[in-house]
């Protein structure tokens, strides 16, 4: 198994039906866990890559209902160095 994490920005707050077909993704093989974090309007799942890969995974995400508008990296690079005069 080759567990992976990718993080979703969505739209719009889920709502309580939303939240409970978000539920049920959890049900499908190969996804570890879900997570929202509704200050940051972001959803972080981690699965199983030997089963699923991320197009999959959005896809499961968007069919329960959560708009995602971006896949954000999950390093944050850190900002380039002044350019030596």
């Amino acid at each position: 198994m080759t567990t992976v994490e990718i993080v979703f920005r969505y739209a719009v707050p889920p709502t309580e039906p939303v939240a409970v077909a978000l539920a049920h993704v959890r049900d499908v093989y190969g996804i570890r866990s879900l997570r929202l974090d509704r200050e940051a309007r972001t959803v972080r799942v981690e699965f199983d890559a030997t089963r699923l890969n991320p197009a999959i995974v959005a896809k499961l995400v968007r069919e329960a209902g959560l708009e995602i508008v971006a896949e954000l990296p999950l390093i944050s690079l850190p900002p380039p160095a002044p350019a030596a005069s």
